[in-house]
C-alpha cells in the first residue's frame, strides 16, 4: 500500500513567501506533506505553527471539501509531496489514519488558543506607558537645517520647539511641506515649520489618542504628565503599531535577519512590552503568556540561524520548553529552562546526532541569554546532555522518576514533567504526557512529591504576619510563586492531569475532585495577585534602570495591594498545611 501511494505522489517547489493554501481560498484537492524546508500555517495573521519535513497540511480541507481554515506560506525554499484525493483517503480510512487526524487538529486548535489569548488586544494602553524617551527639543532660532541634524541623530521623525505661546512641534512632514516644497532655504529659522502642538495627558488609553489625531489630522501627538509637562513624543506608528504591541514586536522577532537584530529587537521590545500591557490592565496571566509567546518566537528564530549554521539535521528533532516558559508564565526575570529531543537512529548510535544538536543547542541557549533570558544556575538547558537525549531515552528517565523517586529524581521531575512543546517535527508529546498521567498510580511518586511541595515556605511568621529577610524584602518567586506551581503539580499529578499551567492544572484539580473549590480558588486568586505583584515589580525596575528581580519591600507596596498579598500567602501556607493527607510514614 506504501509503494502504491509513493507512485501517486508528485512534488512540488515553493519559494519563500508563496503560499499552498489560503484561508477561506479554494479547497485543497490533495494531502500536502513537507519534504523539505518549512511552512508556515497562518490565522489571521498569526503564524499558529511551523511545519517541518514529515508533517503534512490540507488533510481537514480535502476531506470535508470546504474552504482552508489556515493559510500555508512557504517559510523558506520548501518542497513538498502532493497526494491525490483517492490516495489520501485510503490512508485516512486507515485507524492510525483516523488517530493522525484527531491528534493534528487538536495539536493546531490548541496552538491558535494559546497564541489568540497571549497576543491581547491593546487598545486599553495608557499612552503615558508608550513614552521610553524624552523629546528632542530644538530652540526656535535654530535652522531647518540643524533640526532636520538633531531629528536625523535622534532618529526620531518630531522635535519639540518652545515658544512664547506654548510648545510647538516640527515634524518630517512639515519640514516636507513648509520648507523644501515652497522652496524656503534650510538655512531659515526652524520656527517657518512649527505647527502647535497636540498635547495629550499620559493617562488617556490608545485608542482615544488615535481619535485625537484623526480629529486634529496630524500623526504625531506630545504626551503630557500629571502637572502638564511634556514627556515625550508619539507617531501614530508608536501608538498603533510599535514595539509595545504584541502584534508588531513578534513580526520584527520572526523577521530579525541575524542574532544581533533579533538580540536588540527583544532587549528593547519586552521590557515596552510588559509596560504597555500593565498599563492596559490585563490579566497577570495574560501578560506572562504574551511574553512567552515572544521567547517562543525568539527561540524558533533562534534555531533558523543554528540550523542554517550547522546544516540540516540528521534526525527529526523537538525543541521542549520546560519550567515558567513552559507554563507560560515567563517573566522579565525569568531564567531559560529547555530540552531538546531527537528521533533514535535506526543503527541505534545516536552519537553523530547528538554532536550535532550540542551545537545547535549551545548555538541558541548562547542566543536566548544574550536576549536576557537568563541561563538556568542548574544549567537546564539543551547544550547539557542531561536535558539533550532520544525520544526514548525521555521516555525512559520520565519512567524512572515514578519507580524510583529519590531526592534526584523528584527534582528532575519537578522541572521536566513541566514541559511544552516549542517547535520541531518530532512528536515527543504523546508518549511523555502518558507517562506523566500515570504518576497518579505511583503513590510512593505522589507521598514523597508532597514532602518537596512544602519546601518552599511563604514568608510569614507568627499570627500570619509577613516577615521581610534583613533588607527588609521578600522574595516573591520562591516565597510566592514557586510554592503555588509545586502545590498546582501535586494536585495535577495525583489527578492524572497532563497540562503545564498552573492555573490550568488547579482548574483541572478542582473539576476532577481532587481539589476543593474553596482552596482551589484561593490559590488561583494568591497566583494572581504574586504574578502582578512580581510583574510591577519588574517594571519598576525596568524603568530605574536595573535589572529585574523578584525583591519586594511589602511596606512600599500601596494598602490594598499589600493586604492582598498578606491574604494570598496566607492562603499558600494554608494549602500547604493541608498536605498531610498525602504523607506516609518513613518516607
Amino acid at each position: 500500500m506504501l509503494e502504491e501511494v509513493a507512485e501517486q505522489a508528485t512534488a512540488r517547489a515553493y519559494e519563500p513567501g508563496e503560499t499552498a493554501l489560503v484561508e477561506d481560498g479554494p479547497p485543497a484537492e490533495a494531502l500536502f506533506v513537507v519534504a523539505s524546508g518549512t511552512m508556515e500555517l497562518i490565522h489571521v495573521d498569526l503564524v499558529v505553527d511551523v511545519l517541518e519535513p514529515g508533517q503534512c497540511f490540507g488533510h481537514p480541507s480535502l476531506l470535508s471539501g470546504l474552504a482552508p481554515t489556515f493559510t500555508v506560506r512557504a517559510r523558506e525554499h520548501t518542497r513538498c509531496l502532493l497526494l491525490p484525493h483517492d490516495a489520501a483517503l485510503r490512508i485516512f480510512a486507515q485507524p492510525a489514519g483516523v488517530e493522525y487526524i484527531a491528534l493534528s487538529l487538536r495539536d493546531r486548535l490548541v496552538r491558535t488558543g494559546h497564541t489568540a489569548h497571549a497576543l491581547p488586544e491593546l487598545s486599553m494602553t495608557r499612552i503615558g506607558a508608550l513614552v521610553t524617551r524624552p523629546p528632542v527639543i530644538v530652540d526656535a532660532g535654530a535652522s531647518v537645517r540643524d533640526a532636520a541634524a538633531a531629528m536625523s541623530a535622534a532618529h526620531v521623525s518630531a522635535a519639540l520647539v518652545p515658544g512664547p505661546d506654548g510648545a510647538g512641534l516640527v515634524t518630517d512632514g512639515d519640514l516636507r511641506e513648509r520648507v523644501l516644497a515652497v522652496g524656503r532655504s534650510p538655512e531659515e529659522p526652524v520656527a517657518v515649520a512649527v505647527r502647535a502642538a497636540l498635547c495629550v495627558p499620559g493617562d488617556r488609553t490608545a485608542s482615544e489618542a488615535l481619535v485625537d489625531l484623526l480629529d486634529a489630522e496630524r500623526r504625531e501627538l506630545c504626551v503630557t504628565d500629571a502637572d502638564g509637562r511634556i514627556v515625550g513624543v508619539l507617531s501614530v506608528e508608536d501608538i498603533a503599531g510599535g514595539e509595545h504591541s504584541p502584534f508588531a514586536l513578534r513580526v520584527a522577532i520572526g523577521r530579525a535577519a541575524d542574532e544581533d537584530a533579533l538580540v536588540r529587537t527583544v532587549t528593547a521590545g519586552l521590557p515596552r512590552l510588559l509596560a504597555s500591557l500593565l498599563s492596559a490592565g490585563l490579566a497577570p496571566g495574560d501578560v506572562c503568556r504574551a511574553l512567552a509567546v515572544q521567547s517562543d518566537t525568539a527561540t524558533t528564530r533562534l534555531l533558523d540561524f543554528a540550523l542554517a549554521r550547522h546544516g540540516p539535521a540528521p534526525v527529526s528533532w523537538a525543541w521542549l520548553a520546560l519550567g515558567s516558559v513552559a507554563r507560560r508564565e515567563l517573566t522579565l526575570a525569568s531564567d531559560q529552562d529547555n530540552a531538546l529531543a531527537y528521533d533514535d537512529e535506526d543503527d541505534g548510535d545516536g552519537a553523530a546526532a547528538d554532536r550535532y544538536f550540542a551545537a545547535v543547542g549551545a548555538d541558541v541557549n548562547a542566543g536566548l541569554a544574550r536576549c536576557g533570558l537568563g541561563e538556568d544556575a542548574a544549567e537546564v538547558l539543551a547544550r547539557n546532555p542531561q536535558w539533550r537525549m532520544s525520544a526514548s531515552q525521555w521516555e525512559a528517565v520520565f519512567a524512572q522518576c515514578l519507580v524510583q523517586p529519590d531526592r534526584s529524581h523528584l527534582v528532575r521531575a519537578a522541572v521536566s514533567f513541566d514541559f511544552r512543546h516549542v517547535t520541531g517535527g518530532l512528536d515527543v508529546v504523546a508518549p511523555l504526557a502518558a507517562v506523566v498521567r500515570d504518576a497518579r498510580r505511583h503513590p510512593d511518586f505522589i507521598a514523597r512529591l508532597a514532602r518537596t511541595a512544602t519546601d518552599w515556605k511563604v514568608p510569614l511568621g507568627r499570627r500570619g504576619r509577613v516577615t521581610t529577610d534583613r533588607d527588609g524584602r521578600i522574595d516573591l518567586k520562591i516565597g510566592g510563586a514557586l510554592p503555588i506551581a509545586n502545590l498546582a503539580r501535586l494536585h495535577a499529578f495525583a489527578a492524572g492531569i497532563t497540562v503545564s499551567g498552573t492555573v490550568d492544572r488547579l482548574v483541572a484539580a478542582q473539576e476532577t475532585g481532587r481539589l476543593d473549590a474553596e482552596t482551589a480558588t484561593a490559590l488561583r486568586e494568591a497566583f494572581a495577585t504574586v504574578t502582578r505583584v512580581r510583574l510591577e515589580r519588574h517594571a519598576e525596575c525596568v524603568s530605574a534602570g536595573r535589572p529585574p528581580d523578584n525583591r519586594v519591600d511589602p511596606t512600599a507596596l500601596p494598602p490594598l495591594r499589600r493586604a492582598a498579598l498578606r491574604e494570598a500567602l496566607r492562603a499558600v501556607a494554608d494549602a500547604q498545611r493541608r498536605l498531610s493527607v498525602y504523607a506516609r510514614p518513613g518516607l
